[in-house]
């Protein structure tokens, strides 16, 4: 990626790229056999980089790092630096499942409960074709099973690989296996999986544009939702503004 289309938000590197410019970078990596790694941001993940250095280090070495959050995008347009356009992790996963299918990529699923996964991939072959799922695996593993699984991901020949494991898990794991994976697009797709089996809703289109779909998260599940949005919301707002008056 040219560093040249980066900003930098809260010392965290965001390419500058509508959705339609990330699927063409994507496509063309692909294609070329060139690996990508990708981190989709947001508020929350800004703020955890802060305080946790490995976290931080596996978000800002990768390829293509895209903004997931509206409070991203209007933070960039405050502080002088506008990201052109919220990029959210569903929204982009579903357009690379479309590229996979026209192109005929192979995907691997790595994540969630294990039948949450089988559904994904279930879904995905009876909405797409079964010859796009190249494998799944659940994502309640050790770290003394993942060599077993990596292997079984390269072994797959899959294009994409999608994984639905929590931060900052899933970006040290990616970060540690990205060689031997061997696969030349991986993407971090936090609760997407849940979203495409049915167990949770996106919020509605009216509210992703306002900003609101946290809220509506927060709706479906407080308990675990309310310290990740109400701390960590405030103290992006409390970094963004450090940085727009005393840096």
């Amino acid at each position: 990626m040219d560093p040249n289309s980066r900003i930098r938000l809260l010392d965290t590197p965001i390419d500058v790229l509508t959705m339609e410019e990330s699927l063409a970078m994507i496509d063309a990596g692909i294609t070329e056999g060139r690996k990508i790694r990708h981190a989709a941001v947001n508020a929350a993940t800004l703020v955890a980089m802060r305080s946790d250095p490995e976290l931080k280090e596996s978000v800002t070495s990768c390829d293509l790092i895209t903004a997931d959050g509206m409070s991203l995008i209007w933070a960039s347009r405050f502080l002088g630096k506008p990201l052109p356009e919220r990029i959210a992790g569903p929204d982009l996963m579903c357009e690379i499942v479309k590229l996979a299918e026209r192109k005929g990529y192979g995907i691997y699923l790595l994540g969630a409960k294990d039948s949450v996964v089988r559904k994904v991939a279930s879904e995905y072959a009876s909405r797409f074709s079964e010859s796009i799922v190249a494998g799944y695996h659940h994502g309640y593993f050790s770290e003394t099973d993942e060599k077993e699984i990596v292997q079984t991901i390269a072994d797959s020949h899959a294009k994409i690989l999608f994984v639905a494991i929590t931060s900052p898990k899933k970006e040290i794991f990616l970060r540690r296996h990205e060689n031997e994976l061997n696969v030349p697009f991986i993407m971090g797709v936090g609760g997407s999986f849940d979203i495409v089996a049915g167990i949770i809703k996106r919020a509605p289109r009216w509210m992703q544009r306002s900003g609101l779909e946290w809220f509506y998260r927060f709706l479906q599940e407080p308990r675990r939702m309310w310290k990740r949005y109400l701390v960590s919301n405030t103290r992006f707002i409390w970094y963004v503004l450090k940085e727009k008056f005393f840096s």
